[in-house]
């Protein structure tokens, strides 16, 4: 037996030779029963959010629609999963896939790998969205951070830079809320009180979702009627 498949067999015992069905069986039911419980778990963590927080979230979807209504843009911002979560939120607003709602101007700052990596290589990687919202931001705008702590510096620091330009500020954090949840430069967190990660970020995506839904039914009534001109 080789060492590779040795160390293969350390990770994953049931592929090792000589496993019995029975032992596969075992294994299979415990996976099954891991399967329901975090499905299981993913449903009350969201539930429980919904349940606390369903007026936070209306608040948050009316901050977007105002933002929209005067002109504004929405510009989104985090780091790894989130900042796959930012740029989700970011193709959501301007990439609409329901039939009869616009684009409306929304733009991811973790994209930009030139910039990320100019700033933080030459000032730090603290600075990688505050830089950008300096040059970007204006009054009336929106930005939303996301990070699953709460206290990604980055993200933080962007987030200041916005309130200080007059822009509307959102935070999307986990557990406890961390430095986002105390920051006065932030508008309103929405906290998932979870300490697990995918927990979380599976949350953060509904919650999205809905404001992405909640924002357009706010902006409704402003639009024209159908086959008039704006």
């Amino acid at each position: 037996m080789s060492a590779s498949h040795d160390a293969l067999a350390g990770l994953y015992p049931h592929l090792a030779r000589g496993t019995s069905r029975a032992d596969t069986n075992r294994l299979d039911t415990t996976l099954l029963d891991s399967i329901r419980h975090k499905a299981h778990e993913s449903i009350e963590v969201k539930q429980k959010f919904f349940d606390a927080h369903a007026a936070d979230v209306l608040q948050a979807a009316h901050l977007l629609a105002d933002s929209y209504r005067s002109g504004g843009r929405l510009y989104t911002l985090g780091n790894g999963g989130s900042s796959c979560d930012a740029a989700h939120i970011a193709v959501e607003f301007s990439h609409p896939v329901t039939a009869g709602r616009p684009a409306l101007s929304a733009q991811n700052l973790a994209q930009d790998m030139a910039m990320i990596t100019a700033v933080g290589n030459d000032v730090g990687i603290d600075h990688v969205f505050e830089r950008q919202v300096l040059g970007l931001v204006r009054k009336g705008d929106c930005v939303i951070g996301v990070s699953t702590s709460g206290n990604s510096k980055n993200v933080l620091r962007g987030l200041e830079a916005a309130q200080r330009l007059g822009a509307r500020t959102l935070a999307l954090a986990g557990g406890d809320g961390g430095a986002m949840a105390h920051a006065v430069y932030i508008d309103l967190c929405l906290t998932v009180g979870s300490d697990s990660i995918h927990r979380v970020q599976e949350t953060h995506v509904a919650i999205y979702h809905i404001l992405w839904d909640l924002t357009h039914s706010l902006l409704a009534d402003d639009r024209a009627p159908r086959g008039e001109q704006p």
